[in-house]
């Protein structure tokens, strides 16, 4: 193996405040564990995570240079993961005064909406593309890619079982319940608002 130990932890780093910091996956993510339970919530996070690594591996394979060849293709996506967040931000909305259910959400489905959500963002793409062109030299051998990308998939497994873990608790439930039609139409705004810029902007 030829990648620098250095470049991992200076990837990592920056993968950390970028899960740090809030987005369209941190509010998915909180909501989906808050109102489904804990399993749920891990379950939606394996999705994300799973969808992080699989851009991280398009970018490592170069598939930004394909989105800069034919830029349809970064439009049709674009446009599709902006769809994908508004009908997302109107479900919520609608079901803001919605009391909370007794039955989770399934895994499977948690799962696949996490993936969903974070394929539908290519913006996550190029983020993994920006920061791979600065931190890891050309020229990776496979087995240096796949480390990379287990590297980051166990690094948001790792994160989003945590966060999982901490809203699940009943405190944090007893929260959300309290001020969920507020909470739902905060997030549904914010989300809606995510959409919207993934369509207006150029």
């Amino acid at each position: 193996m030829s990648l620098p130990l250095a470049d991992v932890l200076a990837f990592n780093a920056i993968l950390c405040g970028a899960l740090l910091s809030p987005g369209a996956a941190m509010l998915f993510i909180t909501r989906a564990t808050v109102t489904s339970g804990r399993a749920a919530g891990i379950a939606t996070g394996i999705g994300l995570g799973t969808a992080a690594a699989v851009w991280t591996l398009a970018a490592l394979l170069g598939l930004d240079v394909v989105f800069r060849l034919f830029p349809w293709t970064y439009t049709a996506l674009k446009l599709g993961g902006a769809i994908y967040l508004i009908w997302i931000a109107i479900q919520t909305w609608r079901n803001a005064h919605t009391p909370l259910g007794e039955a989770p959400m399934p895994k499977g489905r948690a799962f696949v909406s996490g993936m969903l959500l974070n394929f539908g963002n290519p913006k996550s793409m190029l983020f993994a593309a920006a920061v791979i062109v600065v931190v890891f030299p050309q020229g990776l051998a496979p087995l240096d890619i796949a480390l990379i990308v287990a590297n980051h998939w166990l690094l948001e497994l790792v994160f989003y079982t945590m966060l999982a873990s901490l809203l699940s608790a009943p405190p944090a439930r007893r929260v959300y319940t309290g001020l969920k039609p507020i909470l739902d139409r905060i997030a549904a705004t914010v989300l809606g608002a995510l959409g919207l810029r993934l369509i207006l902007e150029k």
